[in-house]
């Protein structure tokens, strides 16, 4: 992936939240991840679970996919990822398996999240590599994109 100099200098999160504000308009959840890689975004994606009928289709999943590919290596040791959203169980098993070098991620997910929340996957004796985690970066903005979202699903719902 090539980016031109302002885009290089253009903070990650919100290349994450660019990405899930387009998952939404997909009528997807609204999150979205962003790999770096040596200062440079090296892969993104928003969710895409509807679009693709792939329950592992979350925006850390693909994220790290088309970063693998980028750097031709399932090891992604010098990578950082950003996520609107604290990563469910699939999503911290795929960033330990990956060797990811940093999450951050914007809102925690009381519900489904398993980084802070849940079974805190990455303090498990059985996880091989638990990553740098930094929480709650714009939280309130992640919160708000989520809530809007699904209010809206379920006005569109109600008036059906």
């Amino acid at each position: 992936m090539t980016k031109n100099s302002s885009e290089s200098r253009k903070d990650p999160m919100s290349s994450a939240f660019g990405e899930a504000r387009a998952a939404a308009a997909r009528g997807e959840v609204p999150v979205g991840a962003v790999i770096v890689w040596e200062g440079r975004e090296i892969a993104a994606a928003g969710n895409r679970t509807l679009e693709d009928r792939d329950p592992t289709a979350h925006a850390e999943v693909l994220a790290i996919r088309a970063a693998a590919a980028v750097l031709g290596s399932e090891r992604l040791t010098g990578c950082d990822l950003y996520v609107t959203l604290e990563p469910c169980a699939m999503c911290a098993g795929a960033i330990s398996f990956a060797r990811i070098r940093r999450l951050y991620f914007a809102a925690s997910d009381e519900k489904g999240g398993a980084v802070e929340n849940g079974p805190r996957f990455f303090a498990q004796p059985t996880c091989h590599h638990a990553p740098e985690v930094y929480g709650g970066i714009r939280e309130s903005e992640a919160a708000e994109l989520l809530r809007g979202f699904f209010k809206e699903r379920r006005e569109v719902g109600n008036s059906e």
